[in-house]
């Protein structure tokens, strides 16, 4: 399968789980997936590992924890804005991450006192929280605003633990790794709140389905999305990878009748573009890859 068709499956894959968190939300509690989404993501890594030879014994164990809780509470609050808002909407605001991204690198630039902070970069911020402006205003009531901060500061955590995987993946520590020792702060975390919130749900049918769909959904996307990126241009994964926010537009109107206003696709076609351009830029100044969605991590 070409790099592109594994993108547009990934893609097709990470929407379908937003999905799933949005089902799941209606039976259990955010820390609740949270933590099943760990279990299951943990268990699929001991398999894969096992199966190739290799050991999820790590000598980085503080980069891990700084990485897995910036991508844990990533997580969390993505999952909080997809129970609470439009889903196309939550995906959008997750996606604000290489616009994060960006604005940290423009920041750095600027305290560092290193070389002129390009404009065209300043712009790409510009135009992507212009396009958060116009999905926050029309789009959300009072109670929904908190959601959408919330989906809002997901898209900034990930783009901080993006920072922490590449400094992990410069140190020789495998992706399954990463995602492992991600998936056990996931248990923790889960195991940590959910008896503060909630308490714990009883099982259906429907919910187990949901929570096995989600973990699997989830795995199956990244190791999708990991193999286009190693095998196909960097650019177009970039731009391709958006195509979850349409996978979750139509997702969203089918079956949870959301309603997105044209302010709000201004808003969603702002934030690709910004997002597609910032990849570009980063890619012709020399950046290894742009950041790529990794289930909000």
């Amino acid at each position: 399968m070409s790099s592109p068709m594994l993108m547009i499956a990934a893609t097709l894959l990470f929407a379908t789980m937003g999905m799933c968190v949005k089902f799941a939300s209606a039976d259990y509690s955010t820390a609740e997936i949270v933590f099943y989404r760990g279990v299951i993501g943990a268990a699929t890594m001991i398999l894969l590992t096992r199966t190739h030879g290799q050991t999820l014994r790590t000598r980085l164990p503080a980069m891990h924890f700084g990485r897995s809780l910036a991508g844990v509470c990533a997580l969390g609050l993505w999952f909080y804005a997809i129970s609470a808002l439009p889903l196309s909407t939550a995906v959008t605001l997750n996606y604000m991450s290489p616009i994060w991204m960006t604005l940290l690198l423009l920041v750095r630039a600027t305290l560092g006192g290193g070389s002129k902070v390009d404009s065209r970069l300043a712009g790409t911020v510009l135009a992507g929280f212009a396009g958060v402006i116009c999905i926050l205003q029309p789009t959300m009531a009072g109670d929904q605003l908190r959601a959408g901060l919330m989906g809002l500061l997901s898209g900034l955590l990930t783009a901080l633990a993006y920072l922490q995987v590449v400094a992990l993946g410069r140190a020789g520590e495998p992706e399954a790794r990463v995602v492992f020792y991600f998936s056990l702060c996931s248990i923790c975390a889960g195991a940590a709140v959910v008896p503060l919130a909630s308490g714990w749900h009883t099982h259906t049918l429907r919910g187990l389905g949901m929570l096995l769909a989600i973990g699997l959904l989830a795995t199956f996307a990244q190791l999708l999305m990991t193999r286009a990126y190693a095998t196909g241009r960097i650019l177009v994964n970039a731009s391709l990878q958006y195509l979850s926010i349409a996978w979750s537009y139509v997702y969203g109107v089918l079956l949870f009748s959301d309603p997105v206003t044209g302010m709000a696709l201004l808003g969603m076609g702002l934030i690709v573009a910004a997002g597609i351009m910032a990849a570009k830029l980063r890619q012709s100044a020399g950046a290894s890859k742009p950041i790529s969605k990794c289930d909000g991590v």
